[in-house]
C-alpha cells in the first residue's frame, strides 16, 4: 500500500482541554444567540449524545429559574423514552466536585414521573416555570400511559464521587417506572467531545450481540482475550446472519460512523458475490466471508432468557459494513447464514487516546481486504475532512468525505444543497492551485499520500476551498463540449487563480467572491468567463509550441500530465508570447472590482 498517514483523527483525547469545550459552546452562539453558555453546553450534549437533530436538541432545552435542576427534557416517541438532563458547565475541567443533592435531585425526577398520585405530582411541579411544568406533564403521561423508559443524565465538566454515583443508583430503585441514570463527568465527557469532533456522534449507547445457537451448529463458548500491555480486551464468536442484520435495523447508519467508507452498493464484485452465496450456499457463508469487527468502550457477557449475549457500549463496526448492509437488505436469506464477529474493547480512552487511534487505523487497514482500501479512504475520518463536511453543510454544500454510492449520499444529506463536492475532486482543485497543475492531473490517490496531503488540506476554513472550487466551476463551464480544453482545465485554473488570489485574500472578500459565483452575478461572472476563454486559447498555443515534433510529439492529455505543462513554463510563455494578456488583465480587474460591492 502507498505510504500514507492513515490516521483516523488528528488529536489525542488526553490533550483536550476546557478551551475545546468553550469552542464548541461558542460555535453554537451564532445559531442560538438567545441561549446562555450553560444552555448551549446542554444543547451540545443532547446533539452529541442523544439526538442527531440540532433543532430537537434546542427545543428540549428548558433551563432557567425554578427548573427543578432540569436543563433539558426530550421525549423520543420513536425510541419510547423520556430523556432528562442536568448539566453543569464548569469553568474548568475536572476541578469541581459535584454535590450529592444535585445528583439525587435528578434521580428524584424519575420517582415523580412514575408516581400515579396526581395531587403529589401537582405539588411537585407547581413551583416550576411554565415550560418545565408542561414538559414534565407530557413526560409523565408517556411514562404512565405508554410505559416509556426514563433516561436520566447528569453531565458535568467537574467530578462525581463513587459514593454519590452509588447513592443515585440506589435512589432510582424507588421509582415505579423503568429508569436508568448515567453520570457523565469530566473523564467521560472528554471522550464524548472527541467522538463528536471525530464525527461519531451521537453514539449508539448500547447493543446486545446474540451469540449463535441452533440445532445445526454447535458453538462451544466464546474466545476471550485480554492484552494487559495495551489494555485491550477482545472476544471472537459467531452470530446468525439475521442477528447481524438486526444491528443495522436498530442502529442505522450511525453504526458505521468510524468506517472509512460508506456502502458501495450491491453491484460491486464482492457484494454481488456475498448475495450469490446467501442465495445458493448460505451454510457456507461463514467460511467465505471476512466477518465483521466491532470496536466498543465496554463489553460484558450476559445471559438473558436462555440466550448468550455480549452487551456492548458505544459500538462501531469498523470492518464489515458491506457484509452487514447486504445481510440487512436480505433478512430472509440472512437467517440461514452465520457470521464471524470480533469485538474489541478499548477502555479508558481519555488516558489511552493514541492507542485507540493507532489501533483503529491499523485494524481498518489490515482487515478491509475484500473490498480494497484506498489511501483516500484512510483519510476520510481525518479531523480536517470531518470539519469540512460540517462547515460546508452550514453553507448548503454537501462535502462527501467517504466513498459510497450516490443513493447513499442523497439518503444521508438530502437534496437541499447548492453543490455536491467529493473530497477527491476538491483535492485535485486545491492541488492545481497550490502545488502544480500536472500534479492535480495525475493519479488522485497520490494527493492523499503524506507528500501532498497536508499541503492540500492545510485549512479548515470552508471558503479557502470554495473559492477555488467555484472558480473551477467556471473553468469547466468554459471547457464544455471541447475535450482538449477539458484536458487543460487544471493548467487554466492554476493560472487564473494566480492572477486573482491576491485580490480575494481577506475572509470577507473571499466569502463575497464565493457568493457571487454561486448566485452567478453577471457583473463578475461574465468578465471572468471571457478571461478564462482567452487563457484556454493561450494554453492551446503553449501546447502547440511545446508538444514536440515527429515521433516525439505528444497529445494534449499526455502533455498536461507532464512537467512540461508546469505553472512556471506556462507563465513564461504567457509573458513572452501571448499577445492578449493585457485584455485578460483588464477583464479580471473588471470582475474583481465587483467583489465587496
Amino acid at each position: 500500500m502507498a505510504k500514507s498517514k492513515a490516521k483516523s483523527s488528528s488529536s489525542d483525547v488526553s490533550k483536550l482541554t476546557f478551551s475545546d469545550f468553550g469552542d464548541v459552546v461558542e460555535d453554537l452562539r451564532s445559531r442560538f444567540p438567545a441561549l446562555s453558555a450553560d444552555d448551549r453546553f446542554t444543547l451540545w450534549f443532547l446533539r452529541a449524545y442523544i439526538t442527531e437533530s440540532e433543532t430537537d436538541a434546542a427545543d428540549a432545552v428548558v433551563g432557567g429559574t425554578n427548573d427543578k435542576g432540569i436543563d433539558a427534557i426530550l421525549i423520543d416517541d420513536a425510541m419510547r423514552c423520556v430523556v432528562v438532563v442536568q448539566a453543569k458547565y464548569r469553568q474548568s475541567l475536572g476541578e469541581v466536585s459535584e454535590k450529592r443533592n444535585d445528583v439525587i435531585n435528578l434521580a428524584e425526577i424519575a420517582c415523580q414521573l412514575g408516581d400515579r398520585n396526581e395531587a403529589k405530582f401537582a405539588q411537585y411541579v407547581q413551583s416550576s416555570h411554565g415550560l418545565i411544568a408542561e414538559k414534565l406533564r407530557k413526560a409523565r403521561d408517556r411514562v404512565l400511559s405508554s410505559d416509556y423508559k426514563v433516561w436520566l443524565y447528569f453531565v458535568t465538566l467537574g467530578n462525581v464521587s463513587t459514593s454519590i454515583r452509588e447513592d443515585s443508583q440506589s435512589h432510582i430503585q424507588k421509582a415505579a417506572c423503568n429508569v436508568s441514570v448515567s453520570i457523565i463527568d469530566s473523564t467521560r465527557v472528554v471522550t464524548l467531545l472527541q467522538d463528536d469532533l471525530d464525527g461519531v456522534a451521537p453514539p449508539i449507547p448500547t447493543l446486545d450481540l446474540e451469540m449463535e445457537s441452533s440445532s445445526t451448529v454447535k458453538v462451544n463458548g466464546v474466545s476471550q482475550r485480554y492484552d494487559t500491555h495495551n489494555q485491550v480486551e477482545s472476544w471472537v464468536f459467531s452470530m446468525r446472519g439475521d442477528a447481524v442484520a438486526d444491528l443495522y435495523k436498530f442502529a442505522g447508519i450511525r453504526l458505521f460512523a468510524r468506517n472509512v467508507r460508506g456502502f458501495l452498493g450491491s453491484n460491486t464484485a464482492i457484494n454481488s458475490g456475498m448475495l450469490k452465496t446467501l442465495r445458493t450456499e448460505p451454510d457456507r457463508f461463514f467460511y467465505y466471508n471476512n466477518g465483521i469487527t466491532i470496536l466498543c468502550d465496554e463489553a460484558k457477557r450476559q445471559s438473558q432468557q436462555g440466550k448468550d449475549l455480549l452487551h456492548v457500549s458505544n459500538p462501531q463496526v469498523i470492518n464489515g459494513q458491506q457484509t452487514t448492509r447486504t445481510l440487512a437488505a436480505h433478512p430472509d436469506l440472512a437467517a440461514k447464514a452465520s457470521v464471524l464477529v470480533k469485538v474489541i474493547q478499548v477502555a479508558n480512552r481519555s488516558n489511552n487516546g493514541k492507542t485507540f487511534d493507532n489501533l483503529l487505523s491499523r485494524i481498518v487497514a489490515g482487515t478491509n481486504w475484500q473490498n480494497a482500501i484506498r489511501v483516500s479512504d484512510l483519510m476520510s475520518n481525518d479531523r480536517v475532512q470531518i470539519d469540512l463536511e460540517r462547515s460546508m453543510r452550514k453553507l448548503s454544500c454537501a462535502y462527501i468525505r467517504k466513498r459510497q454510492t450516490k443513493s447513499e449520499v442523497q439518503k444521508a444529506i438530502g437534496n437541499k444543497h447548492f453543490a455536491y463536492i467529493f473530497k477527491e475532486e476538491m483535492a485535485q482543485i486545491v492541488a492545481a492551485c497550490e502545488i502544480e497543475p500536472h500534479v492535480a492531473r495525475g493519479a488522485k490517490e497520490k494527493l492523499f499520500e503524506e507528500q501532498y496531503y497536508d499541503r492540500i488540506f492545510k485549512s479548515t476554513d470552508p471558503y479557502f476551498y470554495l473559492s477555488r472550487y467555484w472558480l473551477m466551476r467556471e473553468v469547466l463551464y468554459c471547457a464544455r463540449g471541447d475535450q482538449n480544453r477539458k484536458e487543460a482545465r487544471f493548467l487554466v485554473l492554476n493560472f487564473v487563480w494566480s492572477q486573482i488570489s491576491s485580490s480575494i485574500r481577506t475572509k470577507n472578500s473571499e466569502r463575497d467572491f464565493v457568493e457571487k459565483c454561486r448566485s452567478q452575478s453577471e457583473e463578475m461572472i461574465v468578465p471572468i468567463s471571457q478571461a478564462i476563454v482567452k487563457v484556454f486559447n493561450a494554453v492551446k498555443g503553449f501546447f502547440q509550441a511545446n508538444r514536440g515534433s515527429g515521433s516525439e510529439a505528444v497529445d494534449i492529455a499526455t502533455f498536461c500530465k507532464s512537467k512540461r505543462a508546469s505553472a512556471k513554463a506556462f507563465h513564461d510563455y504567457w509573458m513572452n508570447s501571448y499577445k492578449q494578456k493585457q485584455q485578460v488583465e483588464r477583464l479580471l480587474q473588471k470582475a474583481l472590482a465587483e467583489v465587496g460591492k
